[in-house]
């Protein structure tokens, strides 16, 4: 699927306190979190935003605590994907795990300008601003299969009946061992 958007540019090392600010946690209500998504940075941005938008930023995107909650509320707010230069990696993870696409590709970066109409098609790993496909760093098999399902979990129902088809039940042992 072919997931087309404007651009909110952001630059480098936003952490997860400005993706959606610590305060906001305890409320564990994602319409809340919608609201205040990207505020500390842009209180513009939750009227601006669209269902279906992109972030594009810089280097690092993601950084600082371990925070499911960060790629949670950039959905709710209606993000469809992120693109950056580079990403946390537990930011990423955390995305991969939640079902929304996170491209690498600094080229792409580069030629993205704010507001502008981009094409990201996570199954290729392209991103497309006017006339130019870029390609993004392949993503690892392992992550790519989570996404593909729509995030872990139902990655891993998918695995499970999978298994229960098989008439398998459980993680499978080689024999000999405990």
């Amino acid at each position: 699927m072919i997931l087309r958007g404007a651009a909110h540019r952001y630059g480098d090392d936003i952490d997860t306190d400005v993706i959606i600010p610590a305060a906001s946690l305890a409320f564990g209500d994602t319409a809340m979190f919608a609201r205040l998504c990207m505020t500390p940075l842009d209180p513009a941005f939750p009227d601006r935003v669209r269902r279906g938008d992109i972030i594009v930023a810089g280097r690092n995107f993601g950084c600082g605590s371990s925070r499911e909650q960060a790629p949670m509320a950039l959905q709710a707010a209606g993000i469809a994907a992120v693109v950056a230069v580079s990403v946390a990696r537990i930011f990423h993870r955390n995305a991969i795990n939640r079902g929304l696409p996170v491209l690498i590709c600094p080229e792409a970066v580069a030629a993205i300008g704010m507001g502008e109409t981009i094409a990201v098609d996570p199954a290729a790993e392209t991103v497309t601003v006017g006339n130019r496909v870029c390609n993004a760093a392949p993503m690892p098999p392992a992550m790519r299969a989570i996404l593909d399902a729509g995030g872990l979990v139902p990655f891993v129902r998918a695995e499970l009946a999978r298994r229960e088809r098989l008439g398998q039940s459980g993680p499978q042992r080689s024999e000999g061992r405990a």
